[in-house]
């Protein structure tokens, strides 16, 4: 994982495999928000990356259209949902089911 500081960007931090993109260098200490982004790169691996990005796409503008608000449309993607619900869990990954996003298409918050 290469992880690279970019000041103008526009989210805290943004997983593009092999990269973590962070807004901010002192990010790089914080171990949940890596964890998340580490998260994505395993998602992205699943989905042979570009249709994780196409998927990402549809779940976020279904979503504007059914709340209406960006950062609730960004919150309910199931990407994001399975990343904030273990970015915690520092050995998420090492036990991670495969596909194990697609819990996250459905699940009631």
């Amino acid at each position: 994982m290469l992880i690279f500081v970019i000041k103008y960007l526009p989210a805290e931090a943004m997983a593009l495999f092999p990269f973590v993109l962070l807004k901010e260098r002192n990010m790089k200490h914080n171990t949940e928000l890596i964890n998340h982004e580490r998260i994505h790169h395993r998602q992205q691996i699943e989905l042979l990356f570009i249709p994780f990005y196409l998927l990402y796409l549809i779940f976020y503008l279904v979503n504007l259209l059914r709340y209406q608000n960006h950062y609730t449309a960004y919150r309910h993607i199931p990407f994001e949902r399975e990343s904030f619900k273990n970015q915690q869990n520092l050995d998420y990954l090492k036990k991670r089911p495969f596909w194990a996003w697609l819990a996250f298409i459905t699940k009631a918050d």
